[in-house]
């Protein structure tokens, strides 16, 4: 058995960063005191607060001490208000190609009386993480969009089989341990070669995960059908941009973006707790933030460093943050007002934290 031991990370990110981080991190301690693990937080700069003090959102040396721990939490980046200049650049998808951090794990929950729209969804979209449309994703150097007149702007969009391969393996053992059904999302009737190497290569893990039902469906029936039927669901995989819209969607299911965790990991034992929020500088400051996605992101990480490193402590750990989440939600004097509530960020983090010590 390894040494019930974690060096981990804290990024607080950009405006409700500060406020849900911290509230991760004290919920995470508390569960770790309880089962004997011991985590080492240690707080580094980055985003705007860097900028300021750094000249720069990723401060130099900062990839390079994180290399050392076992993991981080990132905390939301507002990189669309930061001014414009050579230090200021979005840094988590810097973060996902260093770490090789090419899958992200986007579970979706409904919960009783938070405001879904349905009581009884449970599905995972997997989505790739480093390809894609994204220009600061897809090339080495330069960009993948470009102009080369002012009347036109290209974008150019990477799929490669090891990248389809490798993130189609996350998704197959995702749901080999659970409903053991994956569904395949995709547009190949359109991007015939694109998507379609993705299929293919998705088929071919296929191969070794017999007991795993597969099917597929078009990205746009998917938007449809995940409003219809998303109980019908269990482990979804698909690109990367269609993953990042389809699971801002499917958090529209269950409560909004409070309530959208998120997890990316690799072929290592290296993974980033990052919640599919972002960082909502409207009410940042004033107790309103929705704290869960952030908590539920850091439980992930904790539940997935304990399997990954043998570590049984972290996985109790984050087994008592789940049930201590599952009973906060079900107070509305605790939990906060996106989610049918009469509570602050403060309240909702004090009441996981009671229920994770009682």
């Amino acid at each position: 058995m390894n040494d019930p031991h974690l060096v981990l990370g804290v990024l607080n990110g950009d405006d409700i960063g500060h406020e849900v981080v911290p509230a991760a991190v004290a919920v995470a301690t508390a569960a770790a005191e309880r089962h004997g693990l011991r985590i080492e937080w240690r707080p580094m700069p980055i985003g705007r607060t860097a900028l300021d003090t750094h000249g720069t959102t990723l401060p130099e040396g900062t990839l390079e001490t994180l290399a050392k721990m076992n993991g981080f939490v990132l905390g939301p980046i507002g990189h669309r208000e930061y001014p414009k200049g050579p230090g200021s650049i979005n840094p988590h998808p810097i973060m996902r190609k260093q770490f090789n951090l090419f899958a992200n794990v986007r579970p979706t929950r409904s919960y009783p009386d938070i405001g879904c729209l349905y009581d009884d969804i449970d599905l995972v979209i997997v989505r790739e993480n480093n390809e894609g449309f994204q220009p600061d994703r897809n090339v080495v150097a330069g960009s993948g969009e470009f102009r080369p007149t002012n009347d036109m702007t290209i974008s150019v969009r990477v799929i490669t089989r090891v990248g389809s391969e490798r993130v189609a393996r996350v998704a197959f053992n995702l749901a080999r341990h659970r409903r053991k059904l994956l569904t395949i999302v995709h547009k190949n009737t359109v991007f015939k070669l694109g998507c379609g190497m993705f299929v293919e290569e998705c088929y071919g893990v296929a191969k070794d995960f017999p007991d795993v039902t597969v099917n597929e469906v078009i990205v746009d029936t998917m938007a449809m059908r995940l409003v219809r039927d998303p109980q019908n669901f269990d482990v979804v995989v698909t690109t990367n941009m269609f993953g990042d819209i389809l699971t801002d969607e499917a958090a529209g299911l269950v409560g909004g973006l409070g309530m959208a965790p998120g997890l990316c990991i690799g072929d290592g034992d290296f993974a980033m707790a990052q919640a599919t929020h972002g960082s909502a500088p409207d009410i940042a400051g004033t107790g309103r933030a929705n704290p869960y996605a952030m908590i539920d992101s850091t439980r992930m990480l904790l539940d997935w460093l304990g399997r990954r490193r043998n570590i049984p402590q972290a996985i109790e750990a984050a087994q008592s943050m789940e049930t201590a989440i599952t009973a906060t939600l079900g107070n509305p004097t605790a939990r906060t007002g996106d989610i049918r509530g009469a509570g602050t960020t403060a309240t909702m983090t004090a009441a996981i934290i009671a229920a994770v010590r009682g």
